[in-house]
């Protein structure tokens, strides 16, 4: 639609690529707000004093107006359909000429009963949980929450419209984030 995304983090540039290789790849560029340390979040406002920023986008539109500000909880992921909305409005040309996309695929019913993780791939937490459950042995279903239709969803009615990952139902208790002394004691490992 018209649009150029582009990342950027106080971050130095090896931790970037470190986090676009996590990923898997990402197809926008990355820039790195490091030196001088935030100063473009400073420019936008977006800076807290303790040297880290909050989770902001903002949509530029062509004339270098900014068109749209949305700063949130950092364990909020805003939905790109919002972003989408924003866009097609700013630039309805550029929405008009907007390919359909295909509809989405059906959520399936999800797996109930024993362990079920609701996780990503790159997840820091989501990867600890994985290892400290095989360590113990434990059995458990992980459900991709990008690759499952319908899982996203249920981790963001689950925790209040946040995607919270990892996320686990363990017998039908939910379990937001991993604590190895929560689910321990929800599984009675002690």
């Amino acid at each position: 639609m018209n649009t150029q995304v582009l990342g950027i983090s106080i971050d130095h540039i090896p931790c970037l690529k470190a986090w676009a290789e996590s990923l898997g790849g990402i197809n926008y560029p990355l820039l790195s707000d490091f030196w001088p340390h935030g100063d473009v979040a400073m420019e936008y406002g977006v800076l807290r004093s303790e040297g880290y920023t909050e989770r902001a986008l903002f949509v530029i539109d062509k004339r270098g107006v900014i068109s749209y500000i949305d700063i949130h909880d950092i364990d909020h992921q805003p939905s790109n359909e919002d972003l989408l909305a924003v866009i097609r409005r700013i630039d309805p040309e550029a929405a008009a000429r907007e390919p359909k996309e295909p509809p989405k695929p059906a959520a399936v019913p999800l797996p109930r009963g024993g362990i079920v993780m609701y996780c990503t791939p790159w997840c820091p937490d989501c990867k600890k949980a994985r290892n400290w459950m095989v360590a113990r042995k434990l059995k458990f279903t992980e459900i991709d929450i990008y690759a499952t239709p319908g899982a996203s969803d249920q981790v963001r009615k689950w925790n209040k419209g946040a995607l919270v990952t990892p996320t686990f139902d363990i017998d039908g208790t939910i379990v937001a984030e991993f604590s190895e002394e929560r689910i321990s004691k929800l599984l009675k490992l002690n």
